[in-house]
């Protein structure tokens, strides 16, 4: 492979200095196109969209095309890391591992431009992960649609599992998610005359203690739900009763079907507020996820490969609530995510998240030998699914 791991490390280092919001990955785009730029340029094309990256390596007898997908955005979290490299953008930080991401990406597009494969690859560089979702409206764009992947892969990176691990499962992997938005508005007054005014704070409390009953009491016991209310905001000043409330929070399902009855739920009680506190309320679901569902014997094809292969330990999951709107890939495209092992005690969307670098080479190792053994695979009679 041309270049030693250590250059995708320092990629990693360089995307890692400068996380940008959902389509604002100006500079991230810019950064990635001028590595892209580098490579030899006659057995790729590079197409753009918004601020994502499509790039197409040509194979040497084209029968199918392989997909990688790779997110490019940060968070709006302020870092707390030991980095020499730490974010130079004030407020903003790659706190879920999208700078990992990126740096595979390239790594996976370098071995396929130096080191020919007879199939097609594309590899995606996907916007807007974070929110407001860029996967949908990218797959439904006239720059991919005419770059369909026959099959698609994307990792995450995993801090709960060492570096060297690869975890995955067939079925489902990630659940249905939703964000939630709930305005109250009522009327506000004087703290010392309450019965002139309608308390939106204390709705607001009365509205989520009641949320928190509809997992316990509405949601199938041997079922998965979570209905968190992350972030309140009401009132204005100590002596001033509010006149609006805002409860933020998201809903996580392991099914589409339960998605559905805990917003029903919700709307209901909802209903149930306005009619008690004598206010108006409005519901906000922000950005829906679909799940990330790994296609079965894809999956287990891959965890077959993977456990002869020696690239990785290889570890049969669970599913988890986590969202990613990869899923919208996956409903159209046949393929799996897997959790990439990096090894450190700090959660992801964590301040302090700080990822191991071994696992850069695991993936990019991985990945590549993979899609090279899958498409001899299939020139040898294998099955195209």
């Amino acid at each position: 492979m041309r270049t030693e791991i250590q250059t995708f490390v320092d990629i990693r280092r360089q995307l890692h200095r400068i996380p940008e919001p959902g389509y604002a990955e100006f500079k991230t785009q810019r950064f990635l196109l001028d590595r892209i730029g580098e490579l030899p340029q006659h057995r790729i094309e590079v197409r753009t969209w918004r601020t994502g990256i499509l790039v197409k390596v040509k194979g040497t007898d084209p029968q199918f095309t392989f997909g990688y997908r790779a997110d490019m955005d940060g968070l709006p979290i302020e870092e707390d890391t030991s980095y020499a490299f730490r974010s130079e953008h004030p407020g903003y930080m790659h706190a879920c591992g999208h700078d990992m991401h990126m740096a595979i990406g390239l790594g996976v597009l370098t071995h396929f431009v130096e080191q020919e494969m007879a199939d097609d690859l594309i590899v995606i560089f996907q916007p807007a992960e974070e929110g407001p979702g860029g996967a949908k409206p990218m797959l439904e764009s006239e720059e991919l649609r005419g770059w369909l992947p026959e099959q698609i892969v994307a990792l995450h990176i995993a801090p709960e599992y060492p570096a060297g691990t690869i975890a995955t499962r067939p079925g489902i992997l990630f659940a249905n998610t939703s964000e939630l938005f709930i305005d109250l508005i009522g009327k506000g007054g004087h703290a010392a005359y309450p019965h002139r005014a309608n308390d939106m704070v204390v709705a607001a409390a009365h509205l989520l203690v009641q949320l928190q009953s509809i997992v316990s009491r509405n949601v199938n016991p041997l079922d998965s739900a979570v209905v968190t209310v992350g972030k309140i905001e009401g009132g204005t000043k100590q002596n001033i009763i509010a006149e609006k409330a805002r409860l933020e929070g998201t809903i996580r399902t392991l099914s589409a079907d339960t998605m559905q009855l805990v917003k029903q739920r919700i709307e209901a009680l909802v209903r149930g507020t306005e009619a008690s506190f004598e206010c108006t309320a409005h519901i906000d679901y922000g950005s829906n996820y679909r799940q990330v569902y790994n296609e079965e014997e894809i999956t287990r094809e891959f965890m077959e490969w993977l456990g002869k292969s020696g690239h990785a330990r290889l570890i049969e999951c669970s599913e988890a609530m986590t969202g990613e709107d990869f899923g919208y890939f996956l409903e159209s495209i046949p393929g799996f995510m897997f959790w990439l092992g990096v090894d450190t005690p700090y959660g992801l969307h964590h301040a302090k998240l700080e990822p191991s670098e071994q696992a850069i080479p695991v993936a990019i190792h991985t990945v590549t030998d993979y899609f090279r053994w899958k498409s001899g695979r299939l020139r040898s009679g294998g099955d195209r699914a």
